[in-house]
């Protein structure tokens, strides 16, 4: 089901491509192994990451509501404004760690994890993670009283699972992600699983 008034080619390949990104973003994440060993896997998690902004802009815009636009628009703004103290706080610790590849925070961290000297950041870390993902208190764009569900208003069936398993699979990564860079320590490749769960 498809509003008449959408741009229809825009309308249906923005939940694709948002499911996308989602799993790509996963790529180079040590679990144990990286699927793509990338020198600069942090930079790729934040060009990704930034780039989910643009299929919220494009969701709201291609829905032709007002509704959805105002809560795209929501979104983008909250997106990048926390992206900003997300970046900030993984280059602070990157210069502990002394690399950009994600497997550099398993050796750094191998007398302590990096949340006992920089617990601070990750308080801040976890606040702006929240928001990231559009978790509460910061769920503004799902403003139920004035804007129905938000950018995704007029999406329904297909498109509309697309766009809550994309949702789900970025707080998936948002929290591997934590694991790795405030409380990861090398342990052997068979145990990986289940102490990244407990953490």
């Amino acid at each position: 089901i498809r509003p008449t008034t959408s741009s229809q080619i825009l309308f249906i390949s923005t939940p694709v491509l948002a499911l996308a990104l989602a799993m790509i973003i996963w790529s180079p994440l040590p679990m144990p192994t990286a699927h793509s060993d990338l020198n600069l896997g942090i930079l790729f998690i934040l060009a990704i990451s930034s780039l989910m902004v643009y299929t919220i802009l494009g969701s709201g815009w291609a829905s032709n509501s007002k509704y959805a636009l105002i809560g795209a628009l929501r979104a983008v703004a909250q997106t990048i404004s926390y992206e900003v103290t997300l970046a900030l706080i993984i280059l602070s610790t990157v210069f502990t760690a002394g690399g950009f590849t994600l497997s550099t925070f398993y050796t750094a961290q191998q007398t302590t994890c990096l949340i006992l000297p920089f617990w601070p950041m990750a308080m801040m870390w976890f606040v702006s993670s929240l928001a990231e993902t559009n978790r509460a208190p910061f769920d503004l764009t799902e403003g139920e009283s004035e804007l129905v569900s938000g950018f995704n208003v007029e999406y329904a069936g297909g498109p509309f699972a697309l766009f809550f398993l994309a949702e789900y699979a970025n707080i998936l990564m948002i929290n591997t992600l934590s694991t790795i860079i405030f409380l990861g320590s090398p342990v052997p490749p068979a145990l990986f699983t289940s102490t990244l769960i407990t953490k």
